[in-house]
């Protein structure tokens, strides 16, 4: 069995016997036990009492975090003409329609965020099965096929995050940087439970959200105390 480093053994007794703690205390934890050379990502994971399976306990939406995810996030956008140049202006990263279909099944895909005018969506639905398992087919429901583009990539830049549940009725995502001060991560982490708790779907019974656990990218996990997350 490989041997844990000092950091790893320390980060551990740290958290060891917290579980269950509110949002400011798991925060804290994070934070102090962060110490990776580089700035490691907030990770939220949300266990929902849903069968993403049936179509009414699908759990999808989107959240626009108040302080930004800190990462620098790659938009392309499928569109023509005018709203191509209001693509552009706006910040998108890569613009087009069929060479961007093109260079997609080609097996280039650098981007983060795919947004569409719905006139592309002919196009872009023979892209389903690439950018589906990815999470990057654009949908009206969280607002990525739209004619509003220039406000579609401004909110892609800005921190807006997306959500869908896996098979197993688990929502994750990153909330922010360590390096965040510990009140914007907490802020960010409460409009992310918030958007999920509102995005319950019809068809879930029971317990829907049974266990909040937060993390960054090299250390241990901490369990959130979910009523109290919830009920902010």
């Amino acid at each position: 069995m490989a041997k844990m480093s000092k950091k790893k053994t320390a980060a551990r007794a740290a958290f060891e016997g917290k579980q269950n703690v509110s949002i400011d205390e798991a925060v804290s934890l994070i934070k102090a036990n962060a110490t990776a050379k580089f700035d490691e990502t907030v990770e939220i994971a949300m266990n929902l009492g849903v069968d993403p399976r049936h179509a009414d306990q699908m759990v999808r939406g989107v959240v626009s975090l108040p302080n930004g995810t800190g990462k620098s996030v790659r938009v392309a956008v499928f569109a023509r003409g005018p709203k191509a140049d209001e693509a552009t202006a706006a910040g998108a990263d890569i613009v087009g329609a069929e060479d961007l279909m093109e260079t997609i099944q080609g097996g280039k895909i650098e981007f983060d965020r795919c947004i569409a005018t719905p006139d592309m969506m002919p196009i872009v639905g023979r892209l389903g099965k690439v950018l589906g398992p990815r999470n990057l087919m654009p949908n009206p429901k969280v607002g990525t096929v739209t004619m509003d583009v220039k406000a579609a990539v401004e909110a892609a830049k800005g921190g807006e995050v997306q959500f869908k549940a896996e098979k197993a009725g688990v929502v994750h995502a990153g909330v922010g940087k360590a390096s965040f001060e510990a009140g914007k991560l907490a802020e960010n982490i409460k409009a992310f439970v918030g958007a999920v708790s509102k995005a319950k779907p019809s068809g879930a019974k029971g317990t829907y959200v049974k266990k909040i656990a937060l993390s960054s990218t090299m250390g241990p996990g901490v369990s959130v105390d979910v009523a109290a997350a919830t009920a902010e």
